[in-house]
């Protein structure tokens, strides 16, 4: 068998990489985030309703968006090994695919009064889709291009990861908040909820084409079959680099529920515990989310000079500072409920940005992808992707009092990860070992 060794690629152009991968990422978020949008809207058309409490077609529906972060660990792992063996590109063209296909079936979906019990099996197999793509899609993605940085730039480059999920969710947010306006809130109910998800399987396709332009990041040793020599056991990279792995959980965990919660949920929270109009809700989540969306890069370039490790602090120790305050908190105002947002997604903001620099510099090309894919996404899954069916469970049991509690529990943890790993903001990326 032939053996071709390559050094890794010099980046031609990484603002170029960069703006294809965040492009490609903002798509991701919009298809992956308009089921947690629109569940207030079609829970009912799935799942049948309950004498007791309504609130359980919208439990049924997040139970099912959690099943989708289930499928995260799985594809995190494979994924991740595919991205390592063949290349970022190729495996950032799987996770975009999955992801137009997940969204495309859950637009076309029919409704349990169609169908009965196969359309939440549909919906199940939908989200399945979204959440395989999703679970290779941010470590991929967060390599290369963190992988495209000049150097002395990879936490501002890093921050972008989040710039683009923001750009998704602002777009998400937009466009169902400017829908529901236009055709109203019994419209959205009847079929309206099935246009952004059709919306999304298009940007999807785009975002597939786009990606075929970019330079592959991954410096290999190439074989005839174009394989890197990689081992084919998916758990190498965790039997080699286990305290590396367990420290990529830790600042996962309390990241990925200050993600999903501060950045997502908390549109339909302040819906349910506040009281907060739809309208309202969305109008607050849309400007708060540009605002975070703007922190990033900041963040990023403080980390950049300063350190990753501070940043992580600031966001550990904020967020258990602050967190049972914000949330005892009940007014429906729109400016009580901006401030809550915008304290909650500022402190997170110091995370968020560096999270990929952080992961990515502490394991070696060779095992990058697949090392940080399987222990961040099972931490996602099992934190951040449940953070709806609990806050929904609680409420829905009477004991939403203790949620905060869970947000500063994670929290903590996350600290705990911060504490343990080493300062790499000066290391050097590139070699076998890191």
């Amino acid at each position: 068998m032939r053996i071709e060794t390559s050094d890794k690629p010099a980046i031609l152009n990484p603002r170029r990489q960069l703006i294809a991968g965040t492009i490609g990422h903002s798509v991701e978020f919009f298809d992956f985030l308009a089921y947690s949008y629109l569940a207030v809207y079609f829970a009912t058309s799935f799942f049948p309703s309950s004498e007791s409490s309504g609130l359980v077609p919208l439990l049924s529906a997040f139970g099912v968006f959690a099943v989708g972060f289930l499928a995260r660990p799985l594809a995190g792992l494979f994924i991740g090994l595919f991205a390592d063996r063949y290349g970022r590109r190729r495996a950032l063209s799987l996770t975009i695919s999955l992801m137009a296909g997940g969204s495309l079936l859950v637009a076309v979906c029919p409704t349990y009064s169609q169908i009965g019990v196969a359309a939440p099996i549909i919906l199940t197999v939908a989200r399945i889709l979204q959440g395989l793509s999703a679970g290779g899609e941010y470590t991929t993605a967060g390599a290369f291009i963190v992988e495209s940085a000049p150097d002395g730039r990879r936490g501002f480059y890093s921050s972008f990861m989040f710039v683009a999920s923001g750009m998704g969710k602002l777009a998400c947010l937009a466009f169902i908040t400017a829908f529901v306006a236009l055709i109203g809130e019994d419209a959205m109910r009847d079929y309206g909820w099935r246009i952004p998800f059709a919306v999304g399987a298009l940007a999807a396709v785009v975002a597939w084409y786009i990606r075929r332009g970019t330079q592959e990041t991954l410096g290999t040793t190439v074989s005839d079959d174009g394989a890197a020599p990689v081992s084919r056991n998916p758990l190498n990279a965790l039997q080699r680099y286990p305290r590396q792995s367990l420290i990529v959980f830790a600042i996962a965990t309390g990241m990925g529920v200050g993600q999903y919660f501060w950045a997502t949920y908390l549109t339909t929270y302040f819906q349910i515990q506040n009281g907060a109009s739809a309208t309202t809700a969305m109008t607050v989540g849309i400007i708060t989310l540009i605002l975070y969306t703007i922190a990033q890069p900041v963040a990023g370039l403080i980390s950049d000079r300063y350190g990753r490790k501070p940043c992580m602090y600031v966001f550990g120790i904020g967020t258990i500072i602050v967190t049972p305050f914000l949330l005892s908190i009940t007014s429906s105002n729109f400016a009580v409920l901006l401030c809550i947002q915008l304290v909650g997604l500022l402190l997170l903001s110091f995370c968020t940005s560096i999270t990929s620099a952080v992961m990515v510099e502490n394991f070696p090309p060779h095992v990058r992808v697949s090392g940080l894919g399987f222990p961040y996404s099972l931490s996602v899954a099992i934190f951040g992707g449940t953070v709806p069916l609990v806050a929904t469970a609680l409420a829905n049991s009477g004991y939403s009092q203790y949620f905060p509690w869970y947000i500063v529990a994670t929290a903590v943890v996350t600290l705990v990860g911060a504490i343990s790993v080493p300062e790499t903001f000066r290391s050097d990326i590139s070699g076998e070992e890191s």
